[in-house]
């Protein structure tokens, strides 16, 4: 492999984003291709048994087994590493994998998490079902709650953990405050920036320790595959997270990577575009509805902290029908463009129920305490047209008597 300038963070770091977005983390082989070789293979070659042996200790660079590196999926994680302002980043299979390994590769039984109790339905399972099985103990508090943050430190805690938007309700943490309280009780901050993609916010610049991604959602953006990122520096990689990852095998293949790093190219593109939709639809249906979360929105609860750590919004908008299920699904049934889905982040504009699909594992107190109700509507804004989509979205309203 050719190290190109792409690899070099001398030369990359100093790039705008869009540049790092397009070409950071190229490398390219003795072929000189122009776009990013896919290297479908599980293991490489020596030319040597000492090469072999100089490789797995360490002493020469260059690729062993594709569960530990790849060189399609080096690429994608020094490019994300670069726009989140980390040193390393570790691809895994899915978003899942990443959440789960960033807390389970420094975890072990007497250790005791505090987290956000606003997180995506499988996120706060591991709190409530997965880390409780292996001793770990676990507390879910209102993020928003800066003094439950301060009063739900142990002395064995060793984790915060928060979504931030929070997936569905877009509840807002404020980052540095909570960054700060982890740090001065010698804890680490994982953060899920799902929501608002590494364009729209960098939880690293606010002292986050592990950044995570489920790259499945904006960072593909076109909806053809799973993956996920875990993004933190140098020693809690070598220390916790690497060995981890090596032995566990929660791996991204390279087939995945490659389809993640085309994404990437037009990621910030889409990401504002979206946004601009996000913005005047958000608008549109204030006019219709009392309860309608979007960070551009003058109403917005949490607008100061939003506009402190975020550059825009973001593409999601959270709203209510007031008269509960029976509405939410005569208003999604006479959708025409948009789509009903469980994913977000894609071109296309996905409406999703959170009280019957991705929150349903939750009990019904939970959902209700999180403020899903069986009324609550997710909606991912996508890249159509604008008043296309505002006239789809309105239409569907009438149609369940709004």
């Amino acid at each position: 492999m050719k190290h190109r300038s792409g690899t070099d963070r001398t030369i990359t770091s100093k790039w705008a984003q869009q540049t790092q977005l397009v070409r950071a983390g190229s490398m390219r082989s003795n072929f000189d291709e122009m776009g990013e070789a896919l290297f479908l293979t599980s293991a490489f070659a020596y030319e040597t048994a000492e090469e072999a042996e100089a490789r797995f200790d360490g002493r020469a660079e260059g690729f062993t087994y594709s569960r530990q590196t790849n060189p399609t999926v080096s690429m994608f994680e020094e490019r994300m590493a670069l726009l989140e302002g980390a040193d390393i980043g570790r691809a895994t299979a899915t978003g899942m994998a990443a959440m789960t390994a960033s807390l389970l590769c420094q975890l072990k039984a007497g250790d005791h998490v505090l987290a956000a109790r606003a997180l995506f339905g499988s996120c706060r399972w591991l709190m409530d079902e997965l880390l409780p099985r292996y001793g770990i103990e676990t507390t879910v508090i209102d993020g928003t709650d800066l003094n439950a943050w301060k009063t739900g430190v142990k002395a064995n805690t060793k984790v915060l953990f928060l979504e931030t938007p929070a997936n569905p309700t877009l509840e807002i943490v404020d980052l540095k405050a909570v960054a700060n309280i982890a740090h001065e009780n010698g804890a680490r901050l994982i953060v899920d920036n799902v929501f608002a993609t590494p364009i729209l916010q960098r939880p690293m610049d606010f002292g986050a320790d592990i950044v995570c991604y489920s790259t499945t959602k904006h960072i593909d953006g076109q909806g053809r595959c799973l993956g996920g990122m875990i993004l933190t520096d140098k020693h809690f990689d070598e220390e916790f997270l690497y060995p981890f990852y090596r032995h566990t095998g929660c791996a991204m293949s390279p087939f995945n990577a490659w389809i993640m790093l085309k994404g990437l190219e037009t990621l910030g593109l889409r990401v504002h575009a979206m946004n601009d939709n996000a913005e005047k639809l958000a608008h549109a249906i204030q006019g219709k509805l009392s309860d309608v979360r979007h960070p551009s929105l003058a109403n917005f609860k949490d607008k100061i902290i939003a506009d402190k750590q975020m550059a825009r919004g973001g593409t999601m908008i959270a709203f209510k029908l007031p008269k509960g299920r029976d509405q939410a699904f005569k208003f999604m049934n006479s959708l025409e463009i948009v789509d009903i889905s469980n994913n977000l982040g894609e071109a296309r504009s996905i409406a999703t129920h959170p009280w019957s699909t991705t929150h349903k594992a939750l009990a019904e107190e939970a959902r209700l305490e999180l403020g899903i109700t069986p009324g609550l509507i997710r909606f991912s804004c996508g890249l159509e047209d604008g008043d296309d989509l505002v006239n789809d979205v309105m239409q569907a309203l009438n149609q369940a008597g709004l």
